[in-house]
């Protein structure tokens, strides 16, 4: 049971809610438009859009989700009924399947001054609404200036699905590689800042290495990197970051010993630690982290906020979501001090 509520821990939306609001705009609402590429199946149900099966082949969408007037900073006011109501929840106002050309006009539009890149990539047991939405309220609270992609993996949104979710993850290590070798290649793109959450973050740092060993180290477009509660044992981690390249990017990593959805993982890794979870002023970790000048650790441990499983602080706490937003995404390197 105690492993069943841990794991609820990057917990999904309501279902179906992803169906276009016939309403006019609402003042003071905000429309945060982002450019999603997934591997899921798309899925016949109205509002659900893709599922949580796997598709042969990545797609992309461009989704557009206001955000309410009256938002509380870390929350989503998730839909609440079959009509949500833009004046107080989260609403969809379009979505629109997105080829190339589109893609262009997107990123030309949405990449701000400095022409940057946002790519965000969710965690375990997240239905793709959940993740539209999470996503939507990280880029409104945190007032990025860049163009927000999610990238969403085949996650089906069930507590006991955990081994399908990381098997889908693996699965979905080509796809991710190809979207970020495609925005590194775009000559309208500058800067790229990757965050990713939990199980998201062992995708994109098996993305990254897969890029680096292919090309001989990272694109220097890519400049940051975010890992938020990584589940990655520690070890893994260590070679995924070797293979990176003589000049890897800056790496901030947000750890909380009291996340009890990675004390479940670890659980389930037969008590292998998780890299989200470590202590960095003890050892092993504390010298390998002095002697590694591009890794910074931000420890969240004392920090009380969004959900009660710990898991979600990196979005959900108003203080760490904002500092993402004025520094790290917006070209700046985040310092323990900063947190």
């Amino acid at each position: 049971m105690a492993a069943a509520l841990a794991l609820t821990a990057c917990g999904s939306a309501p279902k179906g809610f992803l169906l276009p609001t016939a309403a006019p705009q609402t003042p003071g609402a905000r429309h945060v438009d982002m450019l999603v590429v997934t591997t899921r199946a798309a899925s016949p149900v109205p509002g659900v859009i893709y599922g949580g099966e796997r598709d042969a082949s990545a797609s992309g969408t461009e989704i557009v989700v206001s955000v309410p007037p009256n938002h509380k900073i870390g929350a989503v006011e998730w839909p609440k009924g079959d009509k949500p109501d833009p004046a107080t929840e989260f609403t969809t106002v379009s979505i629109a399947a997105s080829d190339k050309a589109n893609t262009q006009a997107w990123f030309a539009r949405m990449g701000g001054e400095h022409a940057r890149l946002l790519v965000f990539v969710h965690g375990f047991n997240t239905r793709f609404e959940g993740a539209v939405y999470r996503f939507a309220q990280l880029v409104a609270d945190s007032k990025a200036d860049a163009a927000p992609l999610l990238f969403t993996w085949p996650s089906r949104g069930k507590l006991f699905d955990y081994e399908y979710d990381r098997d889908s993850a693996i699965y979905s290590r080509d796809a991710l590689e190809e979207a970020l070798t495609k925005a590194a290649d775009a000559p309208a793109v500058k800067e790229m800042t990757v965050v990713a959450h939990s199980m998201g973050t062992y995708l994109t740092m098996e993305a990254l290495r897969q890029l680096a060993i292919r090309r001989g180290g990272l694109p220097p477009k890519i400049n940051n990197i975010v890992l938020a509660s990584p589940d990655i044992d520690p070890q893994v981690f260590v070679h995924q970051v070797q293979a990176l390249g003589p000049s890897p990017p800056h790496i901030t990593i947000f750890v909380s010993r009291d996340d009890r959805a990675l004390m479940v993982s670890r659980f389930l890794a037969g008590n292998l630690m998780r890299l989200g979870s470590i202590d960095p002023t003890k050892e092993p970790f504390r010298s390998r982290l002095e002697a590694n000048g591009h890794i910074t650790v931000i420890d969240l441990t004392k920090l009380k906020a969004g959900d009660s499983l710990n898991h979600g602080k990196f979005a959900q706490s108003p203080e760490v979501v904002q500092m993402l937003g004025q520094q790290l995404i917006n070209g700046q390197v985040l310092t323990q001090g900063g947190g």
